[in-house]
């Protein structure tokens, strides 16, 4: 049976990285396209890199055709500078790339959002996430998953002084957490990249969001052999 397509966007980040690896290496997916800025220096039969002026999407309808597209594009205002650019980021681009996708036949959207996305948030990040949400539902993907992972988790290639923070005040007080809360205040970005690998195997319809709290139990439930 021919196996799958895949368009990954996001690739270069904390969980796209992940992601990248499990696409590849798992059978149900033949072909795995990323949209990169630069080179990712890998090497893969499966992997066909991309490489992509995002200010310039849709000049090559090509790359879109696909099964199943794994948005994991985010930024920061450190890095974006401008709330202006880092709403294109964690927008205008992923609500693109949907569209294109969704016009060239793709049937499945899988979303990185974030746990406290909402549209009318105070908070700025969690705004942005949630408008995005909002704008994705409207397209007609046969299935849509939002992922709302907690404080991600994991060696990031930049810097990054709040989360680092976060991160080792999480790992300290991980234990005297159960089991069940730990999901709500950190998971690593492992973690979540192979509860998206699942989630896109799934037959389930419509739209779904996914917890941090569910997001943790499929992956623990059905961790993948590397």
């Amino acid at each position: 049976m021919k196996g799958k397509t895949a368009l990954i966007a996001g690739a270069s980040g904390l969980v796209g990285n992940e992601l990248l690896h499990i696409l590849l290496e798992q059978a149900e997916y033949e072909r795995v396209q990323a949209l990169v800025r630069r080179p990712l220096g890998k090497k893969h039969p499966k992997l066909v890199e991309v490489i992509t002026d995002f200010d310039k999407l849709g000049e090559d309808q090509e790359p879109f055709k696909v099964d199943d597209v794994f948005c994991c594009l985010g930024t920061t205002i450190k890095k974006a500078k401008t709330r202006e650019a880092m709403y294109k980021v964690d927008v205008d681009y992923p609500l693109k790339i949907a569209k294109m996708a969704q016009q060239n036949g793709a049937t499945h959207f899988l979303l990185i959002s974030s746990m406290n996305a909402h549209s009318n948030s105070r908070i700025p990040y969690s705004k942005m996430k949630g408008i995005l949400e909002e704008k994705v539902k409207d397209i007609p993907f046969k299935r849509i998953s939002i992922i709302r992972p907690s404080l991600l988790l994991g060696n990031r290639s930049e810097f990054r002084l709040g989360e680092y923070t976060a991160s080792k005040i999480f790992r300290g007080l991980s234990f005297f957490l159960k089991d069940s809360w730990k999901s709500h205040f950190g998971i690593e970005a492992k973690t979540v990249a192979q509860a998206m690998y699942h989630i896109a195997q799934l037959d389930n319809q419509g739209i779904t969001t996914y917890s941090a709290s569910s997001i943790e139990d499929i992956a623990k439930n059905r961790k993948i052999d590397k």
